[in-house]
Parts: structure tokens; C-alpha cells; sequence
């Protein structure tokens, strides 16, 4: 994700009204936003009165995510899933596909398995990935517009191309190239790479982990999640 302008190209949608919803039906109280990135979606958590530990690697997305005003508690942290506390949290949440940035089995277990630990008994991990059963990357690649974004700082319009590379065993790669549209100067490019991980291997993934009551839903609606499905949302509970 490329913090400059990640905001203005991710609109609220579905797939928020759904985190939202979904986290007031399970009446939890103290939540930890994992990969939470410029805290687009974090701002709606706390507004919504969830005490909450922000996380991201990214320093640049979390200093953008302090400076936009809050209502509520938010504690953020430059970090990984292994700085979140043991038995602290209600619920841990992973939103807008943050689930796919793990490319190795390795990483995959090490962050479900610390969800697990930071989790209360009883507390629920809730997560959103792509079937790659519904190819999005064949849609991804018709599109051959331009995002548009303004530079917030200068005001100059911005542009967002994309290429892609394609798939090396299950992980996607292209590249994000921000342009300003007036010189057509690289502003930045970002390499960005996606694991594609299916509902087998995520359900067994989280048995594993000694997650139960899995559930699977399926396109941001509370019913099950089926083979046609574009986007699982995994809830598991410890």
C-alpha cells in the first residue's frame, strides 16, 4: 500500500459496513487492528467507542494515520503481529486483505498463531481474503485507467498506474507507480506482491492454530461462503 494516496482510492464500501457490523454483533470491547495501515478504517472503530491497538509495519502509514483526527482510544504501534500482548483482546481483526501480504507459510502461522495467543478465551479473529477460486487479477488486469489522487502537501494532481507481472506458484506481483499528472515525474513506485490461499488451506490453517467455531462467510453478507465466492471473510474463535 502506498500511504499517499491509499485514502482517496479506497473508499468507505461493503466490505467496512461489514467490519463494522459485524464486530457490534459480537459486543466486543478491546480490539487489535492488525496491519491497520493509515487507519482509514481504525477511525470508524474508535468513533464507534472500541478501545483499540492499532498495528503496521509501516512507518509512514501509521505517522499518516496520527495525524488525522480521532475520537475515541487508539494506541498505535510500528510493529508485527509478535508485538501484540498475550490474552489482551476481545477480538483481532485484519482488514482490506491484509491476510494475502503473508507470503510464506511460515509468516502465515506465526501471525495466526500470535492472534491466537493475544486473544482472551473466547475471543474472535476476524479476517478478509480472496477466493482465488473468482481470479480477480483477470479483472484487475482490463481496467486500464488510472486511479487519480491530489498530493495533499503541493495540491498537484496525482495518477496511479499499474502493471502487472503475474504468478510465481501461488504469489501475485505488480507494481504501483504514483505519477503527477501535470510533469508526469515518478512521485514512487512500489512493488506489491499477493498470496492466494484457499478456504481449505486457511480453515485448516486455523484448526491448527486451535481456532474453532470457524466460519466462512462469503461477499460481505452474513451466509456461508461457496466456491462462486470473490471474497471469504474468515471468523474463528479461541
Amino acid at each position: 500500500m502506498i500511504p499517499l494516496v491509499y485514502d482517496q482510492v479506497n473508499k468507505w464500501g461493503k466490505d467496512d459496513e461489514f467490519f463494522v457490523t459485524m464486530l457490534k454483533k459480537l459486543n466486543v470491547k478491546k480490539i487489535a487492528d492488525l496491519g491497520c495501515g493509515t487507519g482509514r478504517l481504525t477511525n470508524h472503530f474508535a468513533k464507534a467507542g472500541y478501545h483499540i491497538i492499532a498495528i503496521d509495519p509501516n512507518e509512514e502509514a501509521i505517522e499518516y494515520a496520527k495525524n488525522k483526527e480521532y475520537q475515541g482510544e487508539v494506541a498505535w504501534i510500528v510493529g508485527d503481529s509478535s508485538n501484540l500482548k498475550t490474552n489482551m483482546f476481545d477480538a483481532v481483526i485484519m482488514t482490506a486483505n491484509v491476510a494475502q501480504v503473508f507470503l510464506t507459510e511460515e509468516s502465515w502461522k506465526n501471525v495466526i498463531s500470535d492472534a491466537y495467543r493475544a486473544l482472551k478465551s473466547g475471543g474472535h479473529f476476524i479476517f478478509d481474503t480472496r477466493n482465488p477460486l473468482a481470479k480477480a487479477w483477470e479483472h484487475w488486469k482490463k481496467d486500464l485507467t488510472p486511479d487519480v489522487a491530489v498530493n495533499q502537501v503541493s495540491g498537484e494532481p496525482l495518477e496511479i498506474w499499474t502493471e502487472y507481472e503475474g504468478f510465481v506458484e501461488d504469489v501475485f506481483t505488480f507494481y504501483e507507480t504514483v505519477k503527477n499528472t501535470r510533469t508526469e515525474e515518478v512521485v514512487i513506485r512500489e512493488k506489491m506482491q499477493l498470496k492466494f490461499r484457499t478456504q481449505e488451506e486457511i480453515y485448516e490453517s486455523l484448526q491448527k492454530a486451535g481456532f474453532s467455531q470457524i466460519q466462512a462467510y462469503g461477499d460481505w453478507e452474513f451466509k456461508q461462503a461457496t466456491a462462486e465466492t470473490k471474497s471469504f471473510i474468515f471468523h474463528g474463535i479461541k
